[in-house]
């Protein structure tokens, strides 16, 4: 039983909830009448209400994200009708903005906006107390973080075991990026480094291994990120994984030196470049050097294991499809791991609206809000994309096709023309976007490189059954068998990181790997303009009519 009930409904089991933990940490005197309840979006909104009021609460803080809007309402809806009398909490970025447009707040007894780790704790405080606020909507003042008790003693040895760890050293971001949340949050604030260390370091003693870092900007501050890579790296034991979201144009020597000393698989950078056209960011104010981008990435592939994770977004105003193509062939020329190929998204309260009735930008009412389309891209072009996005997360991002992906544009000018023929080909024989089974793709993908690509079916098979094994499979499929070579394959795989991420590390390449990456280089130097691209052959749905 507890009086208040900290709970929100995470995207799945292994997200805790990190906002969650810090404002139970940050209850005071209240936190032994509180208790933290999490669940996932696949779960009914009547089984969660039902664990929640078994707590017997007074109040519930529900925590309202872009990926639990919808059931969270139904969660609301449910209370409301069985236990009035409970009083409802929300927080969370989602209702932080446009509050008055959501049913949801509508529902709420009370709405806190923003950082609300201690405007919690006072106003659950006024309710058990007898002087409930008499606003409805309460914002919160931005907090300094040196007032916040930190919140990791709240892992728990079964989140420890079983699921992803978060941290953060610093909130807030210098850039103003108008599709992103981040570009309200202008002053960046940090933890005090060492506490921030030392509540690692027990985390460390108590066992966890996977540190995944919120901050915005990593390496804003030189000075302390350098700190906290040396704190790891003094620290490191084989198994270990740092993930940080890194500013991709600021790499200074200090860094370098530092970055290159981890060890294959250990950090993942973040790297959002969201786009080449200079017009685009610009219009979106979005500043960022490309050339030391470049340099950057050049040096994280050539001369360190850090598994990079670059991301593209399709949909900004004054993007066409023709502009995405080039930006994106730049980037696969550049050679990161994984490019995520996101859909822009019309988050609560960015900036972003303002280009709606120049670029006839129409997003998804429904959450997560995904454009529609807009002026430069029809909505068969943007559903074209949203296959091409799917089926790059399936084949090239997994991993499982590390080798054999590069055949896709082996004969094309365009890796962008190339994959987006085979995603149309994959949507054509399936009809499906995501769930298509390992052993479904190894037999479409072979008979889309050999049929329809003309490569040589030995080469292929071979191609792909190395990449079959560097997953740590050992039987042969059966369409593969009469071309594989009979003394077998010898594919080394790695030991540390996470699955997908080891797939990727450097040891585990072939030298057609090798030859693909000179190739990326060559064209990362000689980019094309975008009308290159489109007269390479592919035309969208739309265009091709």
């Amino acid at each position: 039983m507890a009086e208040i009930v900290l709970t929100t409904l995470n995207a799945k089991y292994i997200h805790a909830a990190f906002g969650l933990r810090y404002l139970m940490a940050n209850l005071g005197g209240l936190r032994g009448r509180a208790c933290l309840v999490e669940f996932d979006i696949n779960q009914r909104a009547t089984d969660i209400a039902e664990v929640l009021l078994a707590r017997n609460p007074k109040i519930i803080g529900l925590g309202v994200y872009i990926w639990n809007a919808q059931l969270s309402l139904e969660v609301v809806q449910v209370l409301k009708r069985v236990a009035p009398e409970v009083v409802i909490i929300l927080g969370g970025p989602e209702v932080s903005y446009e509050t008055d447009q959501q049913a949801i707040c509508t529902l709420a007894d009370y709405v806190i906006t923003g950082e609300a780790d201690l405007k919690f704790a006072e106003v659950c405080g006024a309710i058990l107390s007898g002087n409930r606020p008499a606003n409805q909507i309460i914002p919160a003042e931005l907090p300094q973080l040196e007032n916040l008790a930190l919140p990791y003693d709240l892992y728990e040895d079964k989140d420890i075991a079983n699921r992803i760890i978060y941290v953060e050293a610093s909130r807030g971001c210098p850039f103003t990026c108008e599709f992103c949340l981040s570009s309200l949050e202008i002053p960046v604030r940090a933890v005090p480094l060492e506490q921030f260390l030392e509540a690692m370091e027990k985390l460390l003693t108590r066992g966890v291994k996977h540190f995944k870092f919120v901050d915005r900007t990593f390496n804003l501050n030189i000075n302390t990120s350098k700190a906290i890579l040396e704190f790891f790296l003094a620290h490191y034991a084989p198994g270990m994984f740092f993930h940080f979201e890194m500013i991709p144009d600021r790499l200074p020597e200090a860094l370098r030196e530092l970055i290159a000393k981890f060890p294959p698989g250990a950090l993942q950078f973040e790297v959002g470049i969201q786009t080449f056209n200079l017009d685009v960011s610009t219009r979106i104010k979005r500043r960022q050097n490309y050339e030391k981008l470049a340099d950057n990435f050049h040096f994280l592939r050539e001369q360190t294991g850090v598994h990079i994770h670059a991301d593209l977004i399709v949909g900004l105003p004054g993007e066409t499809i023709e502009s995405f193509a080039a930006g994106f062939d730049r980037l696969v020329a550049l050679g990161p791991q994984e490019i995520q190929v996101g859909i822009l998204k019309r988050l609560r309260g960015t900036p972003i609206v303002r280009h709606d009735e120049e670029w006839g930008m129409v997003y998804s009412a429904m959450p997560p809000y995904e454009i529609l389309r807009n002026k430069s891209i029809s909505f068969e072009e943007m559903q074209t994309m949203r296959r091409f996005s799917r089926h790059w997360d399936l084949i090239a991002n997994s991993g499982n096709f590390l080798e054999s992906t590069p055949l896709i544009w082996s004969k094309s000018q365009s890796p962008f023309v190339a994959f987006i023929r085979w995603s149309d080909w994959l949507y054509a024989h399936t009809g499906r976007n995501y769930g298509i089974a390992l052993g479904t793709l190894v037999e479409l993908l072979f008979e889309y490189l050999v049929k329809e690509i003309g490569l040589e079916p030995a080469l292929v098979a071979n191609a792909i059954y190395r990449d079959y094994q560097r997953g740590g499979r050992s039987d042969k499929p059966e369409l593969l068998r009469p071309y594989l070579k009979e003394e077998g394959i010898a594919v080394r795989r790695s030991k540390g990181g996470l699955k997908r991420q080891s797939r990727h590390i450097a040891e585990g390449r072939t030298p057609p790997a090798l030859a693909q990456e000179n190739l990326s280089r060559e064209r990362a130097e000689n980019h094309r303009a975008p009308a290159a691209i489109i007269a390479s052959g592919w035309k969208s749905p739309q265009k091709s009519a």
